[in-house]
């Protein structure tokens, strides 16, 4: 009796164990291949951030870069995974899906699903405006164009792809990725033949390894799209943490390249203006040109993203369809955009700083929902061991101790 309750319970756990890994159909508008799902985790991640972390490794020894850019990449892989596992537990859902089902009982469920929902759509928004005033002031910087032009313009143009559809946004994330890695490959090998500098390493004080955490971690966040990853490849474990790791490690492969042709090439007249600011001294007035098309792109790859992650969580909450749900999660960002260039309300940087405050505080409640999301399922086909509480324990330090860092001043 004890060995046939052995197999047939043996029997039960294979069984939940195929059923994770790919034998349940997750409901996705189209399929990814393992490159373009590869591409939309480095298309988040990928910005404005690597370009800061040049200044600020030029403030600490070369051997405290090397281990922070390992720390933050282990810890920001292992949040990736989890939230890859609470939305393959939650058959592919988005983050406010996932706290309804996984956080919230009682009377007070749908209150507190819309309330997540109003605070996680006005982190998001924030974040699109930020994009699309961003791709203004490179406009106007290259064109001389208006600001609102600038931003009519990059929204048309940028917001058709997802217009389009998930499958659309991957493949031009996907070149997008290349055409980033080209032109940092170009500026690269243009360092290397021209004169070069001192690496200017140097301590000036403990609280910098903070500030340098906390960019590298801001520029390896990817955590919006993992979901569309996870319903993307239908649930498949492997192809899930393969496009996670490879998407992370391309992202740290970026900042090091950046880093180090910077570095190389500025020595220690490098400043707080940006990389690419830098080596346009260093290397002659084209790489600003160069500096403008890598904005565009990853203001680009970044748009797509939270765009799509935005039009699914409405889509997901009020059943409506994507193309209306599209146009609900970008047009406002459109007008909030037009309303800020036109009157001088807010700037990229201000939206950018509303964002990271609320999605620190959601990055918490997503360990949470995690954990318990783990101990319904008793089974963890992505994060195996490494979702444990120490390791969710982790992640929660990391994700604060990247807010201080983002507080502190540099010295």
């Amino acid at each position: 009796m004890e060995k046939q309750f052995l197999i047939l319970h043996t029997q039960n756990f294979n069984f939940k164990i195929n059923l994770m890994e790919n034998n349940t159909e997750i409901k996705s508008e189209a399929r990814l291949t393992f490159l373009e799902a590869t591409s939309i985790i480095v298309g988040h991640g990928v910005g404005s951030g690597i370009l800061a972390v040049p200044y600020l490794a030029s403030r600490v020894p070369w051997w405290d870069f090397i281990w922070i850019l390992g720390v933050a990449y282990v810890i920001n892989l292992f949040l990736h995974l989890m939230i890859a596992e609470l939305s393959l537990n939650n058959n592919g859902a988005q983050f406010v899906k996932c706290f309804e089902n996984e956080l919230f009982t009682g009377k007070g469920k749908k209150v507190l699903t819309w309330i997540v929902f109003a605070f996680l759509a006005f982190s998001v928004i924030c974040n699109i405006t930020s994009f699309i005033m961003g791709a203004a002031a490179v406009f106007d910087a290259w064109f001389s164009l208006p600001q609102w032009a600038g931003a009519l313009i990059y929204y048309i143009v940028a917001g058709l792809v997802v217009f389009f559809g998930m499958k659309i946004v991957g493949i031009s994330e996907k070149i997008s990725m290349y055409a980033m890695i080209l032109v940092i490959g170009i500026l690269f090998v243009s360092t290397l033949l021209s004169e070069k500098s001192a690496f200017p390493f140097e301590f000036h004080a403990s609280t910098n390894l903070m500030a340098l955490y906390s960019t590298v971690a801001f520029s390896l966040s990817a955590v919006m799209s993992v979901p569309q990853v996870v319903k993307g490849v239908n649930g498949d474990v492997k192809k899930i943490k393969g496009a996670i790791a490879l998407g992370t490690g391309i992202n740290i492969g970026l900042i090091v390249l950046v880093t180090f042709m910077t570095l190389l090439g500025a020595g220690k007249a490098i400043t707080k203006n940006g990389a690419l600011v830098d080596l346009s001294k260093h290397l002659g007035g084209w790489v600003s040109i160069v500096g403008y098309v890598f904005s565009l792109l990853a203001l680009s790859t970044s748009f797509w993203a939270n765009t799509l992650n935005m039009r699914d969580i409405i889509s997901e909450q009020t059943k409506l369809n994507l193309k209306l749900s599209w146009l609900l999660a970008s047009a406002p960002c459109l007008v909030i955009a037009l309303l800020s260039t036109i009157f001088n309300f807010q700037s990229f940087v201000g939206f950018t700083r509303l964002a990271g405050v609320i999605q620190v505080i959601t990055g918490i409640g997503i360990i949470i929902a995690y954990s318990r999301s783990r101990k319904r399922v008793s089974l963890s086909p992505v994060c195996g061991i490494f979702g444990k509480l120490p390791f969710q324990i982790l992640v929660i330090l990391g994700s604060v101790t990247a807010t201080l860092g983002s507080v502190i001043a540099v010295k």
